[in-house]
């Protein structure tokens, strides 16, 4: 049997407090952009909505892409690395072999991913996470500095594509002009507001788009952020991060000075409708994801900071099934199957329903945790991952889920 090396022991079971939190803060992030592709057709093709065009609603517009757009991905593919060391070591405490069982939980992932695709959202994570978990697998016994030394020319590639594509390649080759782009918007938006058979028409419309995303920027900066997040759990990060305030501070320092210029600019350049701007992001959102990381632990682990834990945890707790929930939230608000409201909602109104959404998830979870281990979306993953029925503790369902239960 090889011994493992001090970074690769195993990571000490139950201080995933701060996880969860950041877990479920990354959720909050993740549905302000998710929710503008959820509410119409236009972000989607990379245009604005003509119909919402005051100046309030292009600051929000801004703020979004510059605070928000490509940040809490990461961190949320951050979180998935870390936790993917949880599991490692709690299939070595249940006996049980690993691969196998990693096997089966991306196999579960993929399927809840397309099921999410064809019914809820296109814009899905879970497929892509699913997949690229195989190569984090391939890869879990790798040193660290292999580990760090892969994640950085990964994003040197990516960041390299990304230049390459905006000095050389001519967009108007593969893109619709922006007429074209706002007809396109216009039309398909309508068709959100159709049927069940429009709706899933339009979910499996998207399906090349979110292949081409997922190939060329989110699945390889994914990878990268599953990599670094297995170095930090192995080497137990968050097991007394909170207790660091001068690493916290540099952190931010750092990842503020780089990350909100970065944001400034890629917002300003144009977001996601320019390669420089995808460029620039690429470059510089890691560094802000890092100090939204180092700012929530602080204030986690200031005296004031239980009431952000309380809201936040639960939350991450059951990351799965909020995840699934802001999709159905959506289909609810904003299809023809639901109210409607597709194509009529503001910038600014959807950011404040992302935030009474996510307030009203975070105190159903807190709710649905005091009588149960899992969420629903967590307690199927791992039936399928462990092939048996998840089994209560001792004292009922008011224990907390172990580590390896996290998504």
């Amino acid at each position: 049997m090889t011994q493992r090396t001090a970074s690769q022991q195993p990571v000490q079971a139950g201080r995933v407090h701060d996880v969860d939190a950041l877990r479920g803060f990354a959720l909050l992030g993740i549905f302000v952009v998710n929710i503008t592709f959820m509410a119409s057709a236009y972000p989607g093709n990379l245009v604005d909505d003509p119909n919402f065009s005051a100046p309030i609603d292009a600051v929000v517009r801004f703020l979004v892409a510059a605070l928000f757009s490509m940040k809490f991905y990461l961190l949320f593919s951050f979180l998935f690395g870390y936790s993917f060391v949880l599991q490692m070591d709690a299939a070595g405490r249940a006996g049980a072999a690993f691969v196998p069982r990693m096997l089966r939980r991306s196999l579960g992932l993929f399927i809840l991913g397309a099921g999410h695709i064809v019914l809820l959202y296109s814009g899905d994570v879970l497929t892509t996470y699913a997949v690229i978990c195989l190569v984090l697998l391939a890869m879990h016994h790798v040193r660290d500095r292999t580990a760090l030394l892969t994640s950085g020319i990964i994003y040197a590639l990516v960041t390299l594509s990304l230049v390459i594509s905006a000095a050389f390649l001519d967009r108007s080759m593969f893109m619709p002009s922006h007429d074209e782009a706002l007809s396109q918007a216009a039309a398909q938006t309508q068709t959100m507001l159709g049927g069940p058979i429009d709706i899933l028409g339009h979910h499996l419309a998207g399906l090349d788009l979110l292949v081409i995303q997922a190939a060329s920027l989110q699945g390889p900066t994914a990878l990268a952020m599953f990599l670094i997040g297995m170095i930090a759990a192995r080497r137990r990060l968050f097991s007394n991060l909170g207790e660091k305030s001068s690493l916290l501070r540099r952190i931010q320092v750092i990842g503020f000075a780089v990350g909100l210029p970065g944001g400034v600019l890629f917002a300003w350049l144009g977001g996601d409708t320019n390669t420089w701007a995808t460029a620039v992001s690429v470059v510089t959102a890691p560094f802000l994801s890092a100090a939204y990381v180092a700012t929530l632990v602080r204030l986690l682990h200031v005296p004031w900071g239980g009431w952000l834990r309380r809201v936040l945890e639960p939350v991450g707790r059951i990351a799965l099934t909020n995840y699934l929930g802001q999709s159905v939230a959506g289909l609810i608000l904003f299809s023809g199957i639901g109210i409607g409201l597709a194509g009529r909602v503001s910038p600014l109104v959807l950011l404040v329903l992302a935030v009474v959404i996510f307030a009203v998830q975070a105190a159903v979870s807190a709710w649905w945790l005091r009588s149960h281990r899992y969420g629903p979306a967590e307690y199927l993953l791992r039936l399928f991952t462990n092939w048996s029925r998840p089994t209560r503790s001792s004292s009922g369902h008011k224990q907390p889920a172990p580590p390896d239960a996290r998504f």
